[in-house]
């Protein structure tokens, strides 16, 4: 498989190291914000220009910020090798700390009364994709982008077949994405596909989970 990954082309490799990075686990969060403040004609619609601003910020800090921060502490701490996070022990406690986070996000918006059921309810899947990872992280080195790409395409799948006024170009271009992410995996890490298909379906499973809850 390594051989096969050193044949890749230049171009190609450099469009998977692209779209790694536009769709990092850290990203998801706010993509899906973003979609539901600004973009789906229900959500939110009674909330101000100014709230859905603060609301977007809100889940960036605690999402994509500190969780990101705290890696780079780690690294700049000699904790972890890489800020890249290669090995599973580089991310026993990036994870943890990423929990902490990920749960005050559902917990805070939760508690506020201007928040749809939608958007508290992708915050909890999200949080519980971060415990599942930590969990699977002990056996096997499982793909955080397919994680969080799984967790999103369900959850826009799930949008879209409720019938809650969204397009259904949305769930072709979630698929569309998710099967990009994928493949830019297999092409540039070290993962195996197991571990690519498992954080796929591990991701599409917590958001059930919420979905459920």
């Amino acid at each position: 498989m390594l051989d096969d990954k050193k044949k890749v082309s230049p171009a190609i490799k450099f469009f998977a190291h692209f779209f790694s990075w536009i769709f990092h686990p850290l990203f998801i969060p706010a993509y899906i914000t973003i979609f539901l403040l600004f973009i789906h004609p229900y959500a939110f619609v009674a909330l101000s220009e100014k709230l859905k601003v603060f609301k977007l910020l809100f889940v960036i800090v605690n999402t994509a910020l500190f969780p990101g921060l705290s890696v780079f502490l780690m690294w700049r701490l000699k904790l972890t090798q890489s800020i890249f996070l290669h090995s599973q022990k580089e991310r026993i406690i990036p994870y943890a700390a990423a929990m902490i986070f990920y749960f005050w996000a559902w917990y805070v918006s939760r508690n506020q009364q201007d928040n749809n059921e939608i958007f508290t309810g992708f915050l909890l899947g999200s949080f519980l994709t971060v415990i599942a990872a930590w969990l699977a992280n002990i056996y096997f080195k499982i793909s955080m982008h397919a994680l969080a790409i799984g967790g999103m395409l369900f959850f826009i799948l799930w949008l879209s077949f409720s019938g809650d006024g969204t397009s259904g170009l949305y769930p072709s271009v979630a698929m569309l994405v998710a099967g990009i992410v994928c493949t830019a995996r297999m092409i540039i890490s070290d993962h195996r596909p197991i571990e690519i298909y498992s954080g796929l379906l591990i991701g599409m499973l917590c958001q059930i989970i919420a979905v459920l809850i």
